[in-house]
């Protein structure tokens, strides 16, 4: 699946949800999807900065593409950051770097969260940007 296409799919997974509470407990179960992120990788380097949870936040460059793993203390935050590494994990840096994270907006997920959890949202993109910035180099 391409990048436009997969988060066309995003977006019409949650335009399904006329509530965003209902938009939450599906925020929830990404989350719950999350492969387990091993306990001795969630050192100080890896904790995204901004964020009021704690989210870790790993990647590795094979390939050419990057693969994300990620967890969160937070069941929400988890969710979250699940939902971007599901967009942009196995992606190219260049692919990652290029796009605006305009489907976020498009499921109105800043505006429904919390000015705290927000602004964790917009430092997981900052981070995913810069980790895909250092893959281009």
């Amino acid at each position: 699946m391409t990048l436009e296409e997969k988060k066309q799919s995003i977006v019409e997974d949650f335009s399904l949800y006329e509530e965003w509470l209902d938009k939450y407990e599906y925020l929830i179960e990404l989350g719950k999807s999350l492969e387990p992120f091993p306990e001795e990788k969630k050192t100080e380097d890896r904790l995204i900065k901004g964020c009021q949870s704690r989210v870790w936040l790993d990647s590795e460059l094979r390939d050419g593409r990057l693969f994300f793993t990620a967890d969160s203390d937070a069941i929400i935050t988890r969710g979250i950051i699940s939902l971007l590494i599901g967009v942009y994990s196995g992606r190219t840096p260049e692919e990652i770097a290029g796009d605006d994270f305009g489907f976020v907006q498009e499921i109105g997920l800043k505006e429904n969260l919390s000015p705290t959890r927000a602004n964790g949202l917009v430092s997981m993109i900052e981070r995913i940007k810069e980790i895909a910035g250092q893959g281009r180099q």
